[in-house]
């Protein structure tokens, strides 16, 4: 499904809207947070570096991808995976040489705004390669 923003989200962004939501049940809830803190611990988070880089007036549709190289990252994101499924949130694995316009790129992911948002460009960044959303 399509984000408000106009992109189609990553499973972290389904993740946390079902957390914000209320729809998470508690060992959920548990693993959710603690992914999320592995996560924050294991890797820079692009507004850090530039505040603007998911700012909708800026770059819309700005989207998070994992490189193929991450793969510490990545192998995680199955628990997500599986609770996005108990909620019934389909999703799949997407992969890319040609990702959109990189707005932000660091040795695990690149933020890439796709041209023209009607269209969803699937994937993650050259030169490895990758894979996402995240």
């Amino acid at each position: 499904m399509r984000h408000p923003r106009g992109h189609f989200p990553g499973v972290f962004v389904l993740a946390n809207e079902l957390a914000a939501q209320g729809r998470l049940t508690e060992e959920q809830h548990r693993f959710w947070r603690a992914g999320n803190d592995w996560y924050d611990a294991h890797y820079t988070n692009p507004t850090r570096v530039d505040p603007s880089v998911y700012d909708p007036r800026v770059h819309p549709g700005a989207v998070a991808w994992f490189k193929t190289s991450a793969r510490h990252l990545i192998e995680r994101v199955d628990g997500y995976l599986e609770l996005l499924a108990a909620h019934g949130v389909e999703c799949r694995r997407l992969e890319s040489w040609d990702p959109g316009r990189i707005l932000y790129e660091d040795e695990h992911q690149v933020v890439v705004a796709a041209e023209a948002p009607d269209a969803p460009r699937p994937g993650a960044a050259a030169p490895d390669g990758g894979t996402g959303p995240g």
